[in-house]
């Protein structure tokens, strides 16, 4: 699935989302729980909001699932979470699957377990001709990680004899693992931690970030939505000047 067949969005609305789900362990410590218990309720978040986004006229949704310094936690919180994947993709699928959502899964698929890596391969192959929705999974996923695996592409396609000239920005994105889907529109991070954490560091260049101070198992079309509008009210510029009535009638004025 490409950029092209992704549906536009609403002119002022977000095309492609992508989320930070953060907040889990604090969720489940404020409430005595093992953090566990956060990951299982962020599942049924990220549920709600897959279904939300579509009504605010979102077509891709990129979710960090899991990233490549995640193997460093407690390798029973590792289990843990492997485990929700192999929950999730086993009731999740054929319904995701049914409403014409695409699954795509962002990382490397080197180091994953047998069983995790055939269920990403499995995920990807029975959704890819859908082309209603495009849903992007960030698990085993480093931004610095995928700009290294995309420099190296380009130079073993070198030192075959595939590619000789100077690299341009075009060359070096279409080795990332987000090649092909629509530009990030907007970044919404929960919790209230306010930073990228090594997320889509390439693809984050324009796009407008927002804060939300809520805990991802809480989240849903409520918080989406107003993410959405705080998105609706920056003015978008891609590196150019505010070219806005108001503001070159000013400058007119000024001589």
């Amino acid at each position: 699935m490409s950029a092209e067949t992704v549906a536009t969005a609403p002119e002022k609305g977000p095309r492609h989302v992508a989320l930070i789900m953060d907040g889990n362990g604090r969720w489940a410590e404020r409430r005595g729980l093992p953090r566990v218990m956060g990951h299982r309720e962020g599942v049924q978040a990220l549920r709600r909001t897959i279904k939300a986004a579509p009504d605010f006229g979102i077509r891709c949704l990129t979710v960090f699932g899991f990233s490549t310094e995640n193997w460093s936690r407690p390798a029973d919180e590792v289990s843990d979470l492997m485990g929700l994947v192999r929950a999730f993709v086993g009731s999740d699928l054929k319904r995701l699957d049914e409403a014409g959502v695409c699954i795509r899964v962002l990382g490397r698929r080197k180091g994953l377990p047998s069983d995790i890596a055939a269920i990403v391969d499995r995920a990807e192959a029975q959704t890819a001709h859908n082309m209603a929705f495009l849903l992007q999974v960030a698990f085993n996923y480093g931004g610095r990680a995928d700009l290294v695996d995309a420099a190296q592409r380009l130079v073993d396609q070198a030192r075959a004899g595939q590619f000789d000239g100077d690299v341009t920005e075009e060359d070096l994105g279409a080795g990332l693992s987000t090649a092909g889907a629509p530009p990030v529109d907007l970044i919404v991070r929960t919790s209230g931690e306010q930073r990228l954490s090594n997320f889509l560091l390439w693809e984050a260049a324009y796009a407008e970030l927002v804060f939300q101070d809520i805990l991802w198992p809480d989240y849903g079309g409520e918080a989406l939505g107003e993410a959405v509008s705080v998105f609706g009210n920056r003015e978008r510029r891609f590196g150019g000047r505010d070219a806005s009535p108001d503001v070159t009638a000013a400058k007119t004025a000024a001589g």
